[in-house]
């Protein structure tokens, strides 16, 4: 998955240090971050590709994370760089890129990049938000209010009838290929929970025997991700839900698409099945 990036390793405390000349430099426009490209890997700039920036930390130059001994900053404002050597990229294509740490770099720069953007302005009284120099936390000078990075759980189900699997696609989105149901929790329901609503809810269907597969960061949708299999409970006539599914059905073994890309547990938990190790 796109997480996994070893032999590197992805550090995510918090550090109040200046960049060097050989730090990472991340900036985003919209859905769009620049980056550069070396043969057929992406890269960020470097510090040492605007020596007119300053170096000092303030609420427009944030530390995000380090992958090894290599440090991420995010600059909020940038007006020019070389447009012979650096471009601006959508977010979604990087998903699929090369090197993958630097992919997933991206991605995860994206969700915190959001966060600080959204969260200018305290929510409570409408003052200016400040960082504290302790933790990444952001907080209101005037009436107290703080403000943590925005993590949503959610889930993914492979749900089981014999030897098929449930499949559907989403509806009014760009992403077209099949994929698993899927859903956010909800405030007082457990993640076991979670899955039985949102199977019930898309498709009509009751699961049990509920097994935990694993969890990933999804930074798409600022998500923490917790993957199960479950076995159909009953009727396996599917009741789909347009609003969310433009269509579902069931799918064996060979008949079940995949994409090709595994970088998300979706894709993994497809094809562990394929490969019938569930």
């Amino acid at each position: 998955m796109i997480q996994d990036i070893a032999p590197h390793i992805y550090h995510n405390e918090y550090k109040l240090v200046p960049p060097t000349k050989e730090s990472f430099l991340v900036y985003f426009e919209g859905e769009k971050v620049l980056i550069g490209q070396r043969r057929d890997e992406i890269c960020f700039p470097q510090f040492q590709d605007f020596p007119e920036l300053s170096t000092k930390l303030s609420p427009q130059l944030i530390y995000l994370f380090s992958i090894d001994n290599h440090t991420f900053y995010l600059i909020k404002h940038l007006t020019s760089w070389d447009r012979e050597r650096f471009f601006m990229e959508d977010t979604y294509m990087l998903r699929g890129a090369n090197p993958q740490w630097l992919a997933f770099a991206a991605i995860t720069a994206r969700q915190l990049h959001r966060w600080y953007d959204s969260r200018s302005f305290c929510s409570h009284c409408g003052r200016p938000m400040m960082q504290s120099d302790k933790e990444r936390m952001l907080y209101c000078p005037d009436c107290g209010l703080m403000e943590y990075p925005k993590i949503s759980p959610a889930i993914i189900v492979g749900v089981l009838h014999g030897d098929k699997i449930l499949m559907s696609k989403y509806a009014g989105r760009p992403v077209t290929h099949y994929a698993l149901i899927a859903g956010f929790a909800e405030i007082g329901e457990t993640i076991e929970e979670t899955v039985k609503r949102e199977v019930f809810e898309e498709v009509g269907l009751h699961v049990k025997n509920l097994r935990y597969y694993k969890s990933q960061p999804w930074s798409i949708s600022d998500s923490l991700l917790f993957g199960f299999f479950a076995d159909l409970d009953g009727d396996d006539k599917i009741t789909l839900d347009t609003q969310e599914l433009a269509e579902a059905g069931w799918f064996t073994r060979e008949e079940a698409p995949a994409q090709p890309l595994n970088i998300s547990l979706t894709s993994e938990m497809i094809w562990k099945f394929k490969r019938g190790e569930v």
